[in-house]
């Protein structure tokens, strides 16, 4: 019975850690990092080129998904590339249709919990670490993404290697979009936190009887210019398929605009 080596699949991960994005294009996006994690298990069950070069051939195909939460498909299929060799009856299309299926599944997750979620946390704590100028925050930053991301990657590998086919369901099942929809709420919640903490936008502009304009709309809704310009690069982005650096262009000119007809104080932090 043929049984991947520990040193075979600490390869294998390391190989997705740092090559995920291994000849990234358009075209074949995370394909080829994909395609180098498995050479390693390739290699080591099989010991005819001509085998090798066959199984290989099931890694060539797209594969895109979230990264970090990617390396539990990554674990997967070598679990199942592993009972293929021993003769189980799993082909290539079988390991192909499971990876086309859980890209998506993978990258909402990933997405909502990395990407919306614990980034925004660990960079909201960095800020205020750094609130005064200190090193620390980055510091904060940089250690503790990678410390999490080492050793979640490693665990989402593994957690795949050893469940194997039967991860699927648990993935792709009615448990698994109640995840989705619960991670996602809580990605939007922090989003929203992060929004009202950091984004500070005031204006200068009198009224005509006396008084100051921010004034009043504070008195209404306090913060409604910074919520107002949250709305209104979400809508951009969102409805007119407006790219978010073009969106940070614009507003770098709408606030060059303020400042020039006095709607905006340059001496204010925006």
């Amino acid at each position: 019975m043929k049984k991947l080596s520990k040193k075979t699949l600490n390869k294998s991960y390391l190989s997705w850690f740092y090559g995920n994005l291994t000849c990234f294009s358009q075209e074949h996006m995370q394909t080829f990092g994909y395609l180098c994690a498995m050479l390693p298990v390739v290699e080591e069950l099989y010991d005819k080129k001509e085998d090798q070069k066959k199984a290989l051939q099931t890694y060539t195909a797209f594969f895109n998904t979230e990264p970090q939460i990617g390396s539990l498909v990554v674990g997967m299929t070598a679990g199942m590339e592993e009972a293929k060799a021993n003769g189980q009856p799993i082909d290539g299309d079988a390991i192909n249709g499971i990876r086309a299926g859980l890209m998506g599944p993978l990258a909402g997750i990933g997405d909502s919990l990395i990407v919306g979620t614990l980034i925004p946390i660990l960079l909201g704590i960095g800020l205020g670490l750094s609130a005064d100028g200190s090193p620390l925050g980055a510091i904060f930053y940089i250690v503790v993404w990678n410390l999490l991301m080492w050793f979640g990657m490693r665990f989402a590998f593994d957690k795949g290697y050893s469940l194997g086919g039967k991860a699927v369901e648990i993935l792709v099942g009615e448990q698994a979009q109640a995840v989705r929809d619960s991670i996602l709420m809580v990605g939007t919640v922090v989003i929203g936190a992060v929004a009202a903490s950091w984004i500070n936008i005031t204006t200068a502009l009198p009224l005509p009887g006396g008084g100051m304009l921010q004034a009043t709309l504070d008195g209404i809704f306090p913060k409604m210019l910074s919520a107002a310009t949250v709305f209104f690069c979400w809508w951009l982005m969102t409805n007119k398929n407006i790219s978010p650096t073009a969106v940070m262009g614009l507003l770098v000119i709408i606030a060059f605009a303020g400042v020039l007809i006095g709607f905006f104080d340059p001496g204010l932090s925006y």
